[in-house]
């Protein structure tokens, strides 16, 4: 039923995002700082030195928006495809792969709608502990060489904004369209992304099952998820550097400002080449894997029918 895909996405979602946000956070860091300004060597290297400088929570930044929004994001995301599976296989025939792929657009189409806020949000907040730490550590060379200088001045201290001021800021500056900012990237990443990953998901799972009509293991849906996840996300990561740089709205000191996609895929290009496209991919890979390996198996275990199942014994 619709009530149990959707619950099933939100829990799924939930579980998900826990687990791997503190290599997203890192994922977002990489991403964002360019040549000249690399405050950031490898992903071990963001999350030691966000600890270090944060403490612990601090590699959970934007968390809370990511936590609030996830649960309808994701449950669109995996009752739309669903949908359009079950609106394209009406003869009762085998999808084929092109209609596969037409499922998964329309999911990637319809999750945009509380992606692009969501994404818009927590990369303001993920982001801006590492241009504090960029700020405090340029006052901090600015302060030794002058030192002979009286009255230095202090490196200024960071001012933590929460994702309800962000909201409200833009929406009195620039209206809802504030939050929508990067919707064509988000598309641009999002409908790939699901072209790919429904069909190899669906095409993987289908090799565990015996039966077909059983459902495959939970550990064969967890491994489909897994290797489906993490090949959608290497393959759209380009988009995702552009989404990710389109979307922030503070820079780090010299770093680039952008007009739109392709002003941003031009500067990228020229000024860090062609590997500054696959920063963070393996991040990305390392959030997605897991991410939709545990959706996959939260949603096809079918948690919530079990809990829809048992409130009219309870009730009894």
């Amino acid at each position: 039923s619709l009530p149990a895909k959707l619950i099933n996405g939100g829990i799924a979602g939930l579980i998900g995002v826990t687990c791997v946000f503190p290599i997203d956070l890192a994922k977002t860091r990489l991403q964002n700082q360019q040549n000249g300004q690399r405050m950031y060597t490898s992903m071990s290297d963001c999350l030691i030195k966000t600890i270090r400088s944060e403490g612990y929570f601090g590699m959970y930044r934007g968390a809370a928006v990511n936590l609030t929004l996830v649960t309808p994001e994701k449950a669109i995301k995996l009752a739309a495809n669903d949908f359009f599976r079950h609106h394209l296989s009406k003869d009762g025939k085998k999808l084929t792969l092109l209609r596969e792929m037409l499922a998964g657009c329309g999911a990637g189409t319809c999750q945009v709608i509380v992606t692009t806020p969501m994404e818009m949000l927590k990369i303001q907040l993920q982001d801006a502990g590492r241009i504090a730490a960029q700020k405090k550590l340029m006052a901090a060379q600015a302060q030794l060489s002058s030192s002979s200088v009286v009255g230095a001045a202090e490196p200024a201290v960071e001012t933590r904004t929460t994702a309800t001021q962000i909201t409200r800021e833009l929406l009195r500056s620039k209206g809802i369209t504030g939050l929508y900012k990067g919707l064509g990237a988000t598309l641009l990443r999002d409908v790939p992304f699901s072209i790919v990953y429904f069909p190899l998901f669906a095409n993987l799972n289908k090799l565990g099952q015996k039966d077909p009509n059983i459902k495959a293991p939970f550990y064969v849906s967890f491994l489909s998820g897994c290797v489906a996840g993490s090949t959608a996300a290497v393959a759209v990561n380009p988009c995702d550097v552009i989404k990710t740089r389109l979307q922030s709205l503070q820079r780090g000191v010299n770093e680039d400002t952008y007009s739109g996609i392709l002003d941003c895929t031009k500067k990228i290009w020229q000024k860090e080449g062609p590997m500054a496209f696959l920063k963070g991919a393996y991040c990305r890979a390392l959030v997605i894997a897991p991410l939709f390996g545990i959706a996959q198996v939260v949603y096809f275990i079918g948690i919530a029918e079990f809990l829809l199942d048992m409130l009219p014994k309870h009730r009894a």
